[in-house]
């Protein structure tokens, strides 16, 4: 795709938009009239496209076939995707069956879209690239077809397994480069020297070493390697539930939910901005991509914000803080979840469970900043009667969140999130599909079908490539004992103080998290810091629901804040500050981990043993939530500078104080911040009125 022309992007935006911007304010409550129009007038999609293109890393590389080169990657990618219905549905393969065929289908689909240069051939795959497809489905066909004699050989290798081994280990290094960036295959490599010449590491880091034989037959003959546990859950549990996503999105589920979310939350006083807010949340709960959701969503939500008096740089840091926060949003969670159910053996429903109420409570934090903002500014939200009828709205399309339902009941009544995920996809085909004949609108036919098969393919290349080379990682770790050694490094560094170890292993959470896809980062410190957190008795399921939020967090941490910038392109604003104001938005994702880390009372949990949870009753949580609730209303008072009234420096600094004072968990601290939020209402009202009075 071409680089996104972002002068010209925000010049036409803005010129599309000045007649009506003008009305607004000059009178908030003056009619609308674009509000009337359909919500794909608003939507550009070439603009969402270009969007992607310059901030997601993926969708930046990614090839504009055409022609028959077209129609064969669509057919591998639809004949992928059916694959995987029919082992949801049948059974899946014996292992490593499943699991090199499916890499496989990524590897060559990704050669075919993926150039190895930024600047490379764009429209068609090279002969380079064809040279690497013919070795791909030799080096991974021959673990497809023989599976039983490489178990009998118990690990040791021949010549052509040796040769063999070494090409799996560089294509997946090279095909991960392309797919998802550099970061992770350095990463990889690193790790690989590791295992080579760990007896000269000094310290805890050292080990005996390995050969080079030892180390390719560990990555490519075993289950601990490119085909260890993170490819086990792609090629299962994550590729369904994208290819599902998929399914979704050719339904209309996305445009239902910014419907839905307009008309709940467009004439409150923070209109649109609570509108991104929420419909955000309900979008990336799915597709669990912090840029690709808010360069889809903030099409529309961005415009309005600003229409309605938000200044640009605030309007695209809420659309990219709301986006980010779908990854740790249930059901879906993005694909990290998965392969934290396998990590930890908990079943993916506890996972969901567990983390409900903090997500709901990161949401609440940016629904109260935004209305605070709206507050401070004295904005005003849309009539109620420029608004769709949510009545309307759901009888006319409520049907869509059916498979939603569908696929949340099979979970909770513990069905697989496999056959959960497959039974999702073929109600919403069926109900997609007797609408359209209903309506007589084609909008659902067996073109949008196969679409859909090829579209789901294709947006689970990054997570299948990620997880092939993550795996090595893991690999490594299983090999050498580095886990171990690293936590316990930590620990020494930290001299067995919890809160410092939380710090470093939050640190290094970030810094990965900015180079490193949501789900290569937490395979990388599930096997690394989760151990350094369990040894000082933090809560396993608290543990990895720790670094996977500081991992999530990175796309709105400056100053790599990449879903920040996408919502700054939108916003026609400067990156670094949205960043920075995305960041602020974000602040209750940097608290609330720390608390159910301390206390694991706020995802209703008791203790782990193996993979059994003690749970806690909700009502145990309730005490918890509701300081928890106060203390975010201070937070947001801190962040943005207004409580019940504009806050001075002083005030602001003891709203901080008084946040935290909430947030931590004890009666003592609880009572101090709510008597300190009682003063500053009894202080800031009376300001507050005594001016009003002397205006008056």
């Amino acid at each position: 795709m071409s680089d996104l022309n972002k002068d010209k992007f925000t010049k036409d935006s803005e010129e599309n938009l000045s007649k009506e911007k003008s009305k607004v304010n000059s009178n908030p409550q003056d009619e609308v009239d674009f509000i009337d129009e359909p919500i794909e007038s608003i939507v550009d999609d070439t603009d969402v496209d270009e969007l992607l293109d310059k901030f997601d890393k993926e969708s930046s590389r990614v090839r504009k076939l055409s022609g028959k080169i077209a129609l064969i990657s669509s057919i591998i990618a639809i004949a992928m995707s059916l694959f995987h219905i029919y082992t949801a549905a049948f059974g899946t393969l014996q292992s490593l069956k499943q699991r090199s065929l499916h890499i496989l289908f990524a590897f060559i689909l990704g050669l075919m879209l993926y150039p190895a240069r930024k600047k490379g051939n764009k429209n068609r795959p090279t002969i380079i690239d064809a040279i690497f497809m013919v070795i791909v489905v030799i080096v991974f066909g021959y673990i497809f077809t023989n599976v039983e004699e490489i178990a009998i050989k118990g690990g040791q290798m021949t010549r052509i397994d040796y040769i063999f081994g070494i090409a799996a280990i560089l294509l997946t290094l090279e095909i991960t480069r392309r797919v998802v960036g550099p970061e992770l295959p350095i990463v990889t490599i690193i790790f690989l020297i590791y295992a080579k010449f760990g007896r000269n590491m000094p310290g805890l880091l050292a080990h005996r070493g390995f050969n080079v034989q030892r180390i390719v037959s560990h990555m490519y003959l075993t289950t601990e390697g490119i085909m260890g546990t993170p490819i086990a859950v792609s090629s299962t549990f994550v590729f369904m539930f994208i290819l599902f996503g998929a399914f979704l999105d050719k339904t209309g589920v996305g445009k239902f939910f910014i419907d839905f979310a307009f008309a709940l939350t467009g004439s409150t006083k923070s209109g649109p901005a609570m509108t991104s807010v929420l419909s955000s949340g309900l979008m990336g709960s799915i597709s669990g991509s912090s840029v690709a959701n808010t360069v889809t969503t903030g099409a529309f939500t961005i415009p309005l914000m600003k229409r309605t008096g938000y200044e640009p740089h605030y309007a695209g840091a809420v659309e990219a803080a709301s986006s980010t926060g779908g990854q740790i949003m249930p059901p879906v969670m993005g694909a990290a979840a998965f392969i934290m159910a396998d990590f930890t053996g908990f079943k993916y429903v506890s996972i969901i469970k567990a983390a409900l109420i903090p997500a709901i409570l990161y949401y609440i934090a940016i629904g109260t900043m935004v209305h605070l903002e709206a507050s401070k500014k004295n904005l005003k939200g849309i009539p109620r009667n420029k608004l769709p009828s949510i009545k309307k709205i759901f009888k006319d399309t409520g049907y869509l969140i059916i498979p939603l339902v569908i696929i949340i009941y099979m979970l909770i009544k513990q069905f697989t999130p496999t056959f959960a995920a497959l039974t999702a996809i073929i109600t919403a085909t069926i109900i997609a599909t007797i609408a359209s004949l209903v309506k007589k609108d084609n909008s659902f036919t067996l073109k949008t079908i196969l679409s859909a098969l090829d579209s789901g393919a294709k947006a689970a290349l990054g997570v299948i490539c990620a997880c092939a080379c993550a795996g090595m990682v893991v690999g490594v770790v299983t090999l050498t004992g580095f886990g171990l050694r690293i936590a316990e490094l930590i620990v020494k560094i930290s001299g067995g103080n919890l809160i410092l170890t939380l710090l470093l292993t939050m640190i290094a959470s970030i810094i990965l998290g900015m180079g490193l896809p949501t789900t290569a980062k937490y395979i990388v410190l599930a096997t690394m810091a989760v151990p350094a957190l369990t040894h000082l008795n933090v809560n396993l399921m608290a543990a990895h629901l720790f670094i996977l939020y500081f991992g999530v967090v990175a796309d709105v941490t400056p100053p790599v804040a990449l879903a920040a910038y996408a919502g700054a392109g939108i916003a026609g604003a400067n990156s670094m500050k949205t960043g920075v104001q995305a960041f602020k938005l974000s602040m209750a994702a940097f608290i609330i981990p720390y608390i159910f880390a301390i206390n694991p009372a706020l995802i209703m949990v008791e203790g782990t043993v193996g993979s059994t949870i003690q749970w806690l009753p909700f009502t145990s949580a309730i005490p918890n939530i509701i300081t928890a609730i106060i203390g975010i209303i201070c937070l947001g008072g801190a962040m943005e500078g207004y409580l019940f009234d504009h806050a001075k420096l002083y005030e602001r600094i003891v709203l901080l104080a008084a946040a935290f004072t909430l947030l931590i968990p004890g009666w003592t601290s609880d009572i101090v911040g709510i008597v300190v939020l009682v003063i500053l209402f009894f202080i800031q009202t009376r300001r507050k009125k005594a001016r009003e009075l002397k205006t008056a």
